[in-house]
């Protein structure tokens, strides 16, 4: 155990500028005391060298952007609609053309039908559920790549905890550092969330706090649409009076543990306690964190443009955020899954909810969004990726999952079902894979959720099975499946 000497803070106009615990845990918690640096550096080391990295995509990704649309929406009210089906699987809505041709859309998505030939549309994510029928262990999945022991029959987890795997963007995040002096991993605009159980598969799990996202969950209900005018960053800002007495305070601190700490110190002769501070002064003192919040240093016109709402003011704040440096943006659809109106959970009243709430949303941000990455040229280097945990059943009315359905909703279907993938050497104008004449399985290339996963790492220059350590020091796979190269151009 290390030991600090010295007195307990008092307060910031101390004279003494003593240590308290609190101090510790802020210069970096498990990322000081409990990582272990040599596993770290060496999964960075066989990253680097692994045997991917002269395969299709490669590191062609500096940014990542994950547009996770809580909820299961159905692909076949979205992006693949059926003709010459029963009543009962045809979907509501109208077909239109899109940029690609011979691909169909449905009349909600008029906007990203005018943009789809700047990414590819993945028509056959599939995968067999074994407790994965229900949001949370199925969100579980493709965010961490792993299932969970304890998974009820209804998919419901226990909450979040230290034993947890590590969201991908905290892996992302310990393997392939900024050098940016900007948040390198943010989540907004509210958690991970089935009925109580909020945030599993979120966070850094066995990596440790330190590889926790920054998470911006303004205040107000999901239904709220002005909420992103509500942005606090208070813990990014630092009081001009207070700025000298917390350098001296932490410098002090920073000395102690050099001194105390010889061993670590040795490890990071390469990478020194005094970069990891430097980079946490950089982050507050440079102001571009601060910088990107700033919503309303965009143009109305722009504003507007995304959609004044939840999802679409989100969307522009992703760019944002990007453009400023952030290595991984995950952005979750800003309704909770299990829930009404805005959700993409459509059990009941599916055509008027998607038509006058979820799908307009969708469509409006999420063009606007690739036009602009496009546009500036940061598609090139940043990987978007937008799907649901599943799709919607095939059948209307009917129950998969133990849920009542009414008989224009449909139930969760995680055998077929729809991903946008964009950027980074991705394909455009690109349809992988072919679901069956119903939608209800894929009739070519299946994609499972792990696999798409696999293909996030291998864009950033990860290699998929690079070994990480879990808290009881076992050695596990970032994820068990393989990139999908056939996406890359």
């Amino acid at each position: 155990m290390f030991r600090i000497p010295g007195q307990l803070g008092k307060d910031l106009c101390d004279t003494n500028l003593g240590l308290s615990r609190r101090d510790i845990l802020r210069v970096g918690g498990a990322g000081v005391m409990g990582l272990t640096l040599n596993n770290m550096f060496r999964a960075q080391a066989a990253s680097t060298g692994s045997a991917a990295a002269g395969r299709a995509g490669w590191g062609k990704a500096k940014h990542v952007l994950m547009i996770y649309l809580q909820g299961g929406p159905s692909h076949l009210d979205l992006w693949d609609p059926k003709e010459n089906v029963p009543d009962k699987v045809r979907s509501a809505f109208k077909t239109i053309p899109t940029k690609v041709p011979g691909h169909h859309f449905t009349e909600i998505l008029p906007q990203l039908a005018k943009v789809n030939d700047k990414f590819t549309m993945i028509n056959s994510m599939s995968y067999t559920p074994n407790g994965l029928f229900n949001h949370t262990a199925a969100i579980y999945q493709i965010m961490t790549g792993y299932t969970t022991d304890k998974v009820s029959p209804s998919g419901q987890l226990e909450p979040p905890n230290a034993k947890d795997f590590p969201n991908f963007g905290s892996n992302i995040i310990r393997l392939k550092p900024t050098d940016e002096p900007m948040l390198p991993f943010v989540q907004l605009p509210r958690p991970l969330q089935e009925s109580n159980v909020v945030g599993k598969g979120g966070g850094a799990g066995f990596l440790g706090k330190a590889y926790d996202p920054y998470t911006l969950f303004p205040d107000g209900d999901d239904l709220d649409m002005g909420k992103m005018d509500r942005i606090k960053i208070d813990d990014l800002q630092l009081r001009p009076d207070l700025f000298s007495l917390r350098l001296e305070r932490r410098a002090k601190l920073r000395d102690v543990l050099n001194d105390q700490m010889p061993t670590i110190e040795a490890a990071v002769k390469d990478l020194s306690l005094d970069e990891y501070y430097g980079r946490a002064l950089n982050l507050i003192s440079s102001g571009r964190a601060r910088d990107a919040f700033a919503l309303d240093r965009e143009t109305v016109k722009m504003r507007d443009r995304y959609g004044r709402n939840t999802f679409g003011q989100s969307c522009l704040l992703a760019r944002r955020l990007l453009e400023a440096g952030t290595r991984v943006v995950e952005l979750i659809w800003p309704k909770v899954a299990n829930s009404d109106n805005h959700s993409w959970d459509h059990h009941v009243g599916l055509t008027q909810r998607m038509k006058n709430q979820s799908g307009p949303m969708l469509d409006q941000g999420l063009s606007a969004l690739f036009d602009d990455l496009d546009a500036s040229g940061l598609l090139d280097e940043t990987l978007v990726v937008a799907l649901g945990e599943f799709g919607r059943s095939p059948e209307k009315g009917v129950s998969t999952s133990g849920n009542g359905n009414s008989a224009d909703g449909r139930d969760h279907w995680p055998y077929c079902y729809t991903a946008v993938v964009g950027g980074a050497g991705i394909k455009r104008g690109y349809v992988h894979g072919k679901s069956d004449a119903t939608g209800s399985a894929p009739a070519e290339d299946p994609v499972h959720p792990t696999e798409l996963l696999a293909t996030i790492y291998h864009s950033v220059g990860i290699d998929p099975e690079t070994i990480v350590y879990n808290h009881l020091n076992q050695p596990r796979e970032l994820v068990k499946a393989k990139p999908v190269t056939k996406l890359f151009a």
